[in-house]
């Protein structure tokens, strides 16, 4: 099976969330609930998810997975 990987950092997914089969890490969860609206790191973060969750659900790829979960932490 392969591993997953972050869509936002690219690092291995050991924790944090998944949405639609794609997965955000524990860190770059955190940082995009604190992070200000109008800095260059929203703006690709937003493109990250817009890229690796909006698209492929606008195209109507089914990952045939729960929607929205949280990874276990180790």
């Amino acid at each position: 099976m392969k591993k997953l990987s972050c869509i936002i950092c690219r690092k291995p997914l050991n924790d944090g969330i998944m949405i639609n089969g794609r997965g955000i890490c524990k860190s770059c969860e955190k940082r995009l609930m604190t992070i200000e609206i109008d800095t260059d790191f929203y703006n690709y973060f937003e493109e990250c998810i817009k890229r690796a969750i909006a698209e492929p659900m606008l195209r109507g790829e089914d990952n045939k997975c729960q929607s929205y979960h949280w990874l276990k932490e180790y």
